[in-house]
């Protein structure tokens, strides 16, 4: 049985995995900082457009995860 990773956690997990601060991940991803501190504590979820950068700057890295490929 696989442990479903909320967003938040995805977010928090492949920052600390790429040593980047959240200023850093910010930069990357062209969105706020404070974008990012609402993203790790959970406070909102990240639009469509959004999660689909991130999820592409993941794989740029080569970081995948489990539900990217049960859609």
């Amino acid at each position: 049985m696989r442990f479903k990773m909320k967003f938040s956690e995805k977010v928090k997990y492949t920052r600390m995995k790429l040593l980047l601060t959240q200023e850093a991940l910010a930069k990357e991803l062209g969105v706020s900082y404070a974008t990012i501190c609402r993203w790790e504590k959970d406070n909102r979820e990240p639009q469509i457009v959004s999660q689909g950068k991130f999820y592409a700057f993941c794989e740029s890295k080569g970081i995948t995860f489990e539900e990217q490929i049960e859609k």
